[in-house]
């Protein structure tokens, strides 16, 4: 999708939306334009990007409103515990 209007400025969020659902018209699918705004925020976290950093591509003022759209996903949450039992139980012998 364009980042820019044609005049070289962002595009408006009802421009963007109109443009994804003529996209998603031609491809034949049902995708929230919000979804993907979720599966944009979701992907960097889930690869270990920091939710500072995907607050500020995302344009939020807090990471609390960034949480909202980034879901740690169930296998990266269980490693991040287990690395951390682990740096506990080295540090503690």
């Amino acid at each position: 999708m364009p980042r820019s209007n044609g005049r070289g400025g962002p595009l408006s969020y009802d421009a963007a939306h109109h443009r994804w659902q003529t996209y998603c018209a031609q491809a034949g699918v049902e995708i929230d334009i919000h979804q993907l705004r979720h599966a944009h925020a979701t992907e960097p976290i889930n690869a270990g990007v920091s939710i500072e950093a995907v607050r500020r591509r995302l344009g939020h003022a807090s990471t609390e409103t960034t949480q909202l759209y980034a879901l740690l996903d169930d296998k990266v949450a269980d490693a991040e515990i287990r690395a951390a039992r682990r740096r506990r139980d080295r540090a503690t012998r």
